[in-house]
């Protein structure tokens, strides 16, 4: 029986139009480092600073905690700014339905993201997604010891909120990280969603045990799983 449903922000629950692969190649080109979309999409999920220093090696720079640390400031402002005032920025479709479903089950929703807490609190305030009148919990990667593909973000929501079993959790999220995260805290079910950076394709290469199309299937998933009648996909 899922009690709690982790749900991931950019990509997963909110459409952002590429914001944070835009973001993050600005950031970066503004330190004189050019580095493929394709390259950033592969880091998604993980916490910013993190993605940084991986981005950097992987340009065959030279990682110092300064410079990870500008770009990192540089990518913060560009994603404020972007998430305050962009008018495309939303949810993504049937997301606030998905959580009230899951609510008015008992089931309690929270988010989680790879973003700072500075991010996510001008993203939360933007859709208006506050705890508990929408959701029950949120937590950012900067609030943890260690951010995805480490469960500690989901750990920490599970105490917060009461939570003893993580087989009694549901991770939902669009990228390898998610998914790495929730198999890493022992999700009872560990659900990847093709609204963001994956593709089903790219998704299916990691631990998971259902891939959808977007988060508003996710209730009519987790009810079947409460049957017994939800099956791998």
């Amino acid at each position: 029986m899922i009690e709690l449903a982790v749900f991931d922000m950019a990509g997963t629950t909110v459409e952002d139009g590429d914001a944070v692969n835009a973001s993050f190649r600005a950031a970066l080109s503004s330190a004189s480092i050019e580095v493929d979309p394709v390259a950033v999409n592969a880091v998604m999920g993980l916490p910013k600073p993190e993605a940084i220093r991986i981005l950097l090696s992987g340009n065959c720079h030279q990682v110092s905690d300064l410079l990870v640390d500008a770009i990192h400031e540089d990518f913060v402002r560009r994603m404020r700014e972007h998430y305050e005032f962009d008018p495309f920025v939303r949810e993504v479709p049937g997301a606030a339905a998905a959580f009230a479903a899951l609510r008015r089950a008992g089931i309690l929703v929270a988010l989680n993201t790879g973003f700072s807490r500075t991010i996510c609190a001008t993203l939360l305030s933007r859709l208006g997604w506050h705890a508990p009148a929408v959701i029950d919990a949120d937590v950012a990667s900067d609030e943890v010891p260690r951010g995805r593909p480490h469960p500690d973000m989901i750990r920490l929501l599970m105490s917060r909120l009461g939570i003893k079993d993580p087989s009694r959790v549901a991770k939902v999220g669009d990228t390898r990280a998610d998914l790495e995260e929730g198999a890493n805290a022992g999700c009872g079910l560990v659900i990847g969603v093709t609204s963001g950076t994956f593709t089903r394709e790219e998704l299916r290469t990691y631990p998971h045990t259902h891939i959808l199309d977007s988060v508003a299937e996710v209730p009519t998933l987790v009810f079947s799983s409460q049957t017994g009648d939800g099956s791998a996909l």
